[in-house]
């Protein structure tokens, strides 16, 4: 780390060391943040060096920029490009979900909602951490709670899935059948078949009940605030 009393750096050495500064922040870099690292160079020269950066990145020809927000600086992606920068990520999240993640997510997509024992039924393995990820990245979400002993929670799927994988809605997943091609194709591992309880899609015909085999659960209006406290009854 410099030395607060250390030599202050030249013009053009200042102008390098803000760069790095404004793309390695955070948050928007401020003058007051500047002023605090630099307290003998003077708010005036830091404005001009800022200012400099700013024009240095300020072509059509570069693919990123340095703008002000929120009272400050930062770098950034030029509008432009936000297409492919968004075509990356989309293909970088398809990737890196593994095979468990993608086996998880079709459990619970036909057969939500679905509680962490009942997955595990299915799949032979705890998946708690496998749901904690998708959680995360918001491909699942809590639905409620199955009003049985310990209360578990329940699962379902989110827009942002449908949005991932470009479906429109729930009805236009594949079959179970077409979905058993596309996991031999994934090299998913291949499970014995379980049988098939009414699902998300699926009604049974019963005067009373309909899609949830006659099963009660608490609904989650919260979204996902209840995944706070799940405790050990997930």
């Amino acid at each position: 780390m410099p030395e607060k009393n250390g030599p202050l750096p030249e013009t053009g050495q200042l102008k390098a060391i803000l760069e790095a500064l404004v793309f390695a922040a955070e948050e928007p870099l401020t003058l007051e943040d500047l002023d605090e690292l630099f307290p003998g160079t003077g708010r005036e020269a830091l404005q001009e060096s800022l200012d400099e950066v700013m024009r240095t990145w300020d072509s059509s020809e570069r693919g990123l920029q340095v703008i002000r927000v929120a009272g400050g600086y930062r770098m950034t992606t030029r509008p432009e490009h936000g297409e492919w920068v968004r075509a990356l990520f989309r293909a970088r999240n398809r990737r890196r979900l593994s095979g468990a993640a993608l086996e998880t997510l079709a459990i619970v997509a036909y057969r939500q909602p679905i509680t962490t024992p009942e997955i595990q039924v299915l799949r032979g393995t705890d998946p708690a951490g496998v749901l904690q990820t998708l959680l995360d990245r918001r491909l699942l979400r809590v639905v409620g709670r199955k009003k049985v002993v310990g209360k578990p929670l329940l699962y379902g799927t989110t827009q942002e899935f449908l949005a991932h994988f470009g479906l429109n809605s729930l009805t236009d997943l594949p079959t179970l059948q077409e979905f058993g091609a596309l996991a031999a194709s994934l090299a998913l591992p291949q499970r014995q078949e379980a049988p098939i309880s009414p699902g998300a899609f699926e009604e049974e015909d019963d005067d009373e009940d309909s899609g949830q085999g006659g099963e009660e659960f608490e609904d989650a209006s919260e979204n996902d605030s209840e995944r706070e406290d799940d405790g050990d009854d997930s």
